[in-house]
């Protein structure tokens, strides 16, 4: 049985017990979702931990771990490097040394 099919069935019900049909499935989704997000930020909150930017912070200290201790620093082909993203060189075809 799917959810409109359950919804169907309490919203009849409902309407023999003369009771408030049940919400659509589905309305009150987006809500939950804020809530349990509020709920996270306050447990972290409590636990002393950051409430934001935990996931971020997360990545970053992945990466600089994955790149060591002797990496060049640049991100690949297109020669960014550093915290800045700019290499520096002012030629149009992007050639040069970083």
């Amino acid at each position: 049985m799917d959810a409109i099919q359950q919804h169907m069935i309490d919203s009849y019900r409902a309407a023999q017990r003369g009771e408030v049909p049940p919400p659509l499935p589905g309305r009150h989704d987006w809500g939950v979702v804020r809530e349990a997000r509020d709920r996270r930020r306050f447990d972290a909150v409590i636990a002393g931990r950051p409430a934001r930017g935990r996931l971020r912070a997360a990545l970053r200290s992945l990466l600089t771990r994955s790149r060591g201790a002797g990496g060049s620093g640049t991100f690949g082909p297109s020669g960014r490097s550093g915290p800045s993203g700019r290499c520096g060189n002012s030629s149009p075809s992007g050639a040069g040394s970083c």
